[in-house]
């Protein structure tokens, strides 16, 4: 069944996107600094599982034939697992893609 797609524009100016339940986020930078003061290097830095939905997809092809709406949207400030998602580079901006499970919660300011 072929649907019409929406484009999303990532902040890169790239349009990004993601098929069926996936979603393109940006993870949030690290801390280069404890709460002591010292300054950590790159190695032992821990990547963030925080970020910002860049992109959203249509949602789950269903087996009637319809989509299920996403529980996320853009912009919203999500946890997610530690290893989920393929990282990629887009216009040296780190990205990652992951499936909507993959989201333990959303920030709520």
């Amino acid at each position: 069944m072929a649907t019409a797609t929406k484009k999303k524009k990532a902040k890169s100016g790239t349009k990004l996107q993601p098929l069926g339940d996936r979603v393109v986020l940006q993870r949030e930078e690290s801390e280069d600094k404890t709460a002591g003061g010292i300054l950590l290097p790159d190695a032992a830095q821990d990547k963030p599982a925080r970020g910002t939905i860049v992109s959203v997809g249509d949602g789950r092809l269903l087996e009637d034939g319809t989509r299920s709406e996403l529980q996320v949207k853009t912009g919203d400030h999500v946890i997610f697992s530690s290893y989920a998602g393929e990282t990629f580079t887009v216009n040296d901006d780190e990205l990652l893609l992951m499936r909507e499970d993959d989201i333990l919660a959303v920030i709520e300011d």
